[in-house]
Order: C-alpha cells, then sequence, then structure tokens
C-alpha cells in the first residue's frame, strides 16, 4: 500500500514542544489574528508580537492582510484589507500571555467590507439588547483522513448503517475520540461557553455545543471555536470538513441547529411569544434558508430533504419534539410553557453572524422582507456577492 500525501510531509510535533517551552521565560504576547476569508466559510490567520498584553481589544491595532490572495480583492494594486480586532480569547497552542482575536475586516478606507457579515449583525444586536437574546449553536462536523476519507470508514466499502454511533462508546462505534476531547478542553482554556459535545449518528461525523450566549457573542465565539478545531485537528494529522452533505447515499448531513430565546420566553407566559416569534419565521422562510449557508441555501438543497433528521428545504414546518421539523420545540418547552425554539434549518458551514443576525430581524424587528430570498435568484444573488467581493477594493480607484 502506498503511503499517504500526509505520510510523505510528515513533521514531528513532538519536537515543537521544546520551542513552545520557551514562551514560560518571555513576556511579550503573541497575537494570532483571526478572520473570515472570501469564501464566507473558511478562517485564515496571522501573527504579530505585542510587547505589551492588551488588556482590552482597545488596546490592540487595525493591522492588515493581502486580499487578493484571499479572495477578498481583485488585483495586487489595490489589495489591501483591513483587520479590526473585536474579540480576544486566551490562546491554547501558545497559552502564557498569548491571545486568539477575532477580526472584522474593512476597505482600504476604514468601511466594512463586503464580506464582513459581523458589522450588520452587531448592528442588529444592538437594537435589541433590552431583549437579552440568547443563542445556543449545535456544530456538526465530519473528520477526514489524509486522502480526503472520511476518518474510520473503511477503504473499500461503507461502515455498518446508522443507529449505534449517535452518542456511541467503544472502538467500533466512535473514532477520534482525543480529537475531540483536545478540541473541548482548548476552547474551555480560551473562554469559549463550550457547553458539550457527543458523536453523531453518521460515524466519522461529531457535534459539539457553543451557548448560551447573547447577542453578537454568539457568533464570535462559534468562528473562534471552529478555528480551534482546525488547529487541533492540524496537530493530529487529519481534516475537518463543515461540508452540510459530506457523502451522499443513506447517511446524515450536517447541520448548525441554532437555540434562540429572549427574556420574555423565558419568562412565565413565554410560550405565546415562542409561538409569535415562528409565525414570524413561517412568512420569512425562503429568505432565511438564503441566510442559513454560504451559497444562498445552494448547499442545504442536498441537506435538507425531509429524511435525515430534517424537514424540506421548500417547505416550513414546526412541531414539539420532532426532528423531522424546520422548528423544534423541545418538549421541557412545551411543558414548562416557556423556554427557547431550535431552528433545525442552519448548514454546518453557515456564518453565525448571518444565521443569527436573521433571526433576530425576523423575531424581534419584525423585518417583513430581508434582502437576500431563497429561489429563482439564487444563481443572480450569488454572482453579485462574488462580484462585491471581488471589487470592493477596487471601488474607489
Amino acid at each position: 500500500m502506498g503511503r499517504s500525501p500526509r505520510d510523505l510531509f510528515k513533521t514531528d510535533a513532538t519536537v515543537a514542544d521544546r520551542y513552545r517551552m520557551l514562551n514560560e521565560a518571555v513576556s511579550d504576547c503573541v497575537c494570532t489574528y483571526v478572520w473570515v476569508d472570501g469564501t464566507g466559510q473558511d478562517l485564515r490567520c496571522k501573527q504579530r508580537t505585542m510587547t505589551k498584553v492588551p488588556k482590552s481589544v482597545e488596546d490592540l491595532p487595525v493591522w492588515n492582510f493581502d486580499g487578493s490572495s484571499t479572495g477578498q480583492a481583485s488585483g495586487v494594486t489595490n489589495s489591501d484589507v483591513l483587520l479590526k480586532p473585536v474579540a480576544m480569547y486566551r490562546d491554547p497552542f501558545r497559552m502564557g500571555n498569548c491571545l486568539l482575536v477575532m477580526c472584522e475586516t474593512l476597505d482600504k478606507d476604514g468601511f466594512p467590507h463586503a464580506t464582513n457579515h459581523r458589522h450588520k449583525c452587531a448592528e442588529v444586536m444592538e437594537k435589541v439588547e433590552a431583549d437579552k437574546p440568547w443563542f445556543g449553536m449545535e456544530q456538526e462536523y465530519t473528520m477526514l483522513d489524509a486522502d480526503g476519507h472520511i476518518f474510520g470508514w473503511p477503504k473499500q466499502g461503507f461502515p455498518g448503517p446508522q443507529g449505534p454511533y449517535y452518542c456511541g462508546v467503544g472502538p467500533e462505534k466512535v473514532f477520534a475520540r482525543d480529537v475531540v476531547e483536545a478540541h473541548y478542553s482548548a476552547c474551555l482554556y480560551a473562554g469559549i461557553q463550550i457547553s458539550g459535545t457527543n458523536a453523531e449518528a453518521m460515524p466519522g461525523q461529531w457535534e459539539y455545543q457553543v451557548g448560551p450566549c447573547e447577542g453578537i457573542q454568539m457568533a464570535d465565539q462559534l468562528w473562534m471555536s471552529r478555528f480551534i478545531l482546525h488547529r487541533v485537528a492540524e496537530d493530529f494529522g487529519i481534516s475537518v470538513t463543515l461540508d452540510p452533505k459530506p457523502i451522499a447515499g443513506d447517511w446524515n448531513g450536517a447541520g448548525c441547529h441554532t437555540n434562540f430565546s429572549t427574556e420574555a420566553m423565558r419568562q412565565e407566559g413565554g410560550y405565546a411569544v415562542i409561538e409569535a416569534a415562528i409565525a414570524r419565521l413561517q412568512r420569512n422562510h425562503r429568505a432565511h434558508i438564503a441566510y442559513y449557508d454560504p451559497k444562498c441555501g445552494k448547499d442545504n438543497e442536498r441537506r435538507l430533504t425531509g429524511k435525515h433528521e430534517t424537514a424540506s428545504i421548500d417547505q416550513f414546518s414546526f412541531g414539539v419534539a420532532s426532528r423531522a421539523v424546520s422548528i423544534r420545540i423541545p418538549a421541557q418547552t412545551h411543558l414548562d410553557k416557556k423556554g427557547y425554539f431550535e431552528d433545525r434549518r442552519p448548514s454546518s458551514n453557515c456564518d453565525p453572524y448571518s444565521v443569527t443576525g436573521a433571526i433576530v430581524r425576523t423575531c424581534l424587528l419584525d423585518e417583513r422582507r430581508l434582502s437576500r430570498c431563497y429561489g429563482d435568484d439564487i444563481a443572480d444573488l450569488l454572482e453579485e456577492t462574488n462580484l462585491r467581493n471581488s471589487c470592493s477594493s477596487n471601488s474607489s480607484q
């Protein structure tokens, strides 16, 4: 059997440990700036040294990067994209004084970049601060080996059918639990409000939950938790995909179920508030589908089929304790007549800024028309988005 590409170019991670120990002897702070690139789903990072440990994001300088290499500028003659720090976390890889820094992207004139969905989301969250919107997002993902094959699957053929893998225990049911545990610990160290994890229905697929988080913190923390996941997987020599349907057939896809509540929903009489919010979501169903994956619904077409614990992409539905609906009302919420609901439509590769922003705009601001809509104009929406991404840095030339 031939060696895999990763075996051919593999390094010894244990060698780096002796250099990581050097961090303990220095007081400088290495800050890793993290941002979302032009795909709307991939992350990039770069590092800089700070001689003074920042106490808040206001102490961190605006930086820049080459947008022509990230799908955020159309050419090298005007390719600067600015990085504005918006949230910082302890660095579980370098440790010590070092930090992970979540950033917004700005164009060269200091305005939000076309690919910056955080700015709009933050504005929306500020408007509804008094409602105390809480979110909890369930991030599903699939592990891949060096050949791009689902981790733990036989190289020829398929594993046994779904059934024993969900929340499973034992080497014949779950794979790479060490990666999952490492990610969990790294998130806790960083200060991410990770609240749980479990093996999913398809072998090689896992889920972790972040939240409850209030307002803009939800999306900031989910993006950073994804960065940490990819970095942990890198150390183990495997890959992680957030594709919502990584393999066709009788296998579950991957979503990012989003739980939502407001203070009014969590109090006595909250069930009526929940029902009113669900009615508004029904009215804006096609718009939300366009916000729930990076391709305006095209990715979710493969996943939201009405099978494998999903509702059809074309029909809005809700129900108590059902996982075959668009919106699930948990059984406990139904019994208590207050609590939260779960939107099961967002894809695993969704932009949480877009998802949480759309939910608030529909449920709390009662916007009856959002700027995107799933349907015949998807190709035009994608073309328009790609055009904005490539031209935004040339707009003022």
